[in-house]
């Protein structure tokens, strides 16, 4: 089995030992991402709505990366240490996706890396 690693400076650098993605044949496995600025290596402000819209943000990145775009995530898992913003991920999941969207979990959590209240990980499939 042959593992490619995958690694942009256009996502936020990995905080543990970890690589942004990881690419075996044509699946990618993408690793969590927090709402990290990926220049400043910070927490965005601006509350829920711009956490989320960051994760996006890098979860797209890290998927160019990989040769894909957001559209090739088949399974997507959301960690939320809030529930009741659930509604609210759904309403920018849609700004983000379009049918046929991917499977995906979305889990309540304590906490978060850096005080993050919202982390995404995801599995992308590439053609070819």
């Amino acid at each position: 089995m042959t593992k490619t690693i995958i690694s942009t400076p256009s996502a936020p650098a990995a905080i543990g030992a970890y690589s942004q993605a990881v690419r075996v044949q044509n699946t990618v496995y993408l690793s969590g991402q927090i709402p990290l600025d990926p220049i400043t290596m910070t927490l965005v402000e601006g509350g829920i709505e711009a956490e989320i819209r960051q994760v996006f943000n890098n979860l797209k990145e890290v998927s160019r990366a990989a040769g894909g775009e957001l559209s090739d995530i088949v399974k997507l898992n959301v960690f939320l240490t809030d529930l009741s913003h659930f509604q609210r991920l759904n309403d920018i999941m849609g700004e983000y996706f379009s049918p046929p969207y991917p499977a995906r979990a979305a889990i309540g959590v304590q906490s978060l890396p850096r005080g993050a209240g919202v982390e995404m990980d995801g599995i992308l499939v590439l053609e070819g």
